[in-house]
This record gives structure tokens, sequence and C-alpha cells, in this order.
């Protein structure tokens, strides 16, 4: 992977300087949203789970819970209108807001802002060796692969993990493959300015829950903007 002076310096200084601010600035949104995560159904307000991170080593990732408590003992896809999913969860989901604590990760050097999605190991485990060099780089909160709805994708299906490592993941890693080949500030700056219009658009529009699809489809992914 190309290493320039912002790969090896400047995106760990960029990382914990924005997510420290904006752990500080969105506080009280957090403990919002925290305790109406314990109010509104039994169970902790953090959901941790291990996934991997840079060079293979494993980590706890943060995410608000989203999930009934022994939800987390099915399967580790889900999909539109998982009846394991709250209702406060489903729209957590929908707005990425479950997402947040994972500026905890960034601030801890397990994540960075921008990167691959970090995996679970089962996954993991089928990746070729061409495309574990995504492990090469922190796995981000954000990155070029979100654009992927694979909840949506896997709507309906009967086997999503098979559909998921046969169609879904091939992609994803290879949209994060291009990126780690040539990772720039100017990339990453475009990257969060994104999500964040993104996200500002859905908080601005009405919930609705999407059903699900007949079956499991192929699919192609669009060009993604330079």
């Amino acid at each position: 992977m190309k290493q320039s002076v912002y790969v090896r310096f400047g995106k760990r200084f960029f990382d914990l300087a924005v997510a420290a601010c904006g752990l500080i600035l969105i506080s009280p949104l957090l403990m919002a949203v925290g305790l109406a995560v314990k109010l509104s159904s039994r169970g902790t307000v953090f959901f941790r789970q291990n996934r991997v991170g840079q060079f293979g080593r494993p980590f706890q990732m943060f995410k608000f819970r989203s999930m009934r408590v022994g939800g987390e003992a099915g399967s580790r896809l889900t999909a539109y209108g998982d009846p394991r999913i709250t209702p406060l969860g489903a729209w957590l989901r929908w707005t990425k807001i479950d997402e947040l604590p994972q500026l905890i990760n960034v601030v801890l050097g397990d994540m960075s802002l921008v990167g691959p999605r970090p995996e679970v190991p089962e996954f993991v485990n089928h990746y070729t060796q061409e495309q574990r060099k995504v492990l090469e780089v922190r796995p981000g909160v954000t990155g070029p692969s979100a654009n992927v709805h694979e909840e949506k994708l896997l709507s309906g299906c009967a086997d999503k993990e098979e559909f998921y490592v046969t169609e879904v993941l091939p992609k994803k890693l290879s949209i994060d493959l291009r990126y780690c080949q040539n990772i720039t500030f100017r990339t990453d700056l475009a990257t969060l300015l994104q999500t964040f219009a993104k996200l500002s658009t859905r908080l601005n529009k009405k919930y609705e829950s999407i059903p699900e699809q007949p079956s499991c489809t192929r699919f192609e992914l669009r060009p993604t903007k330079k």
C-alpha cells in the first residue's frame, strides 16, 4: 500500500483531533440516545462486537444497542424487517446514529474515521490473499463501501450468509481495495462530507420501514464518484 506522509502520520492526527472534538460536541446527543435505548427496552446501552482490525488484530467495536436482548445470538447479518431489532433500534440504524459510539474506537486507535468497514472474524476467514490487503489499514467508521446498502440487499434472502459471502462481500472489498491503494486527505475529507450530507438528509426524512424483497438477486455497484 502507498505510504504517504498523510497515511503514516497525518491520518492518525486528523482522526484523533476530529473524534475527540466530535465526542465532546455531541455528548448531549450521546447521553440522550443512551437514555432512550435504556428506557425503551431491556438490556445494556452499548452493543460490543468482536471485529478484525488493522493487521488482523481483534478489537471490540461499540454501537448503540439496536436489538432485543439475546438477538446477537442469531445471524451475524441483519436485514430490513429483522424481528430482533427494536422499534427505536430500527430508527437508530436508519439514521446511522447507532454508529456514533465508534468515535470511541477512533480515539482508542482501533479505528479510523475513514477506511474499510471492519468485519467479524467468520467473514474475514473468507478473504482471499489479495482481499486481506484491506487489513493493512485501520478500519473506518465510514468508507467508500458504505454506499453498499447490505441490509436492503439481504432483505428476503433465505440464506443471508451465503449471499453476503458470494455477492456482497467481494464487491465491498473491491471498493475498499481501490481506496487503500490511494489514501489521501482529500479523499478522506470528501468521504466524511458525503457521509454528513447523507446523514443530514436521513435525519430530515420520515423513517419508513422497507418491506422485504421476494428473493436475493445479483447486483452491480455504481461507479464511485472521484
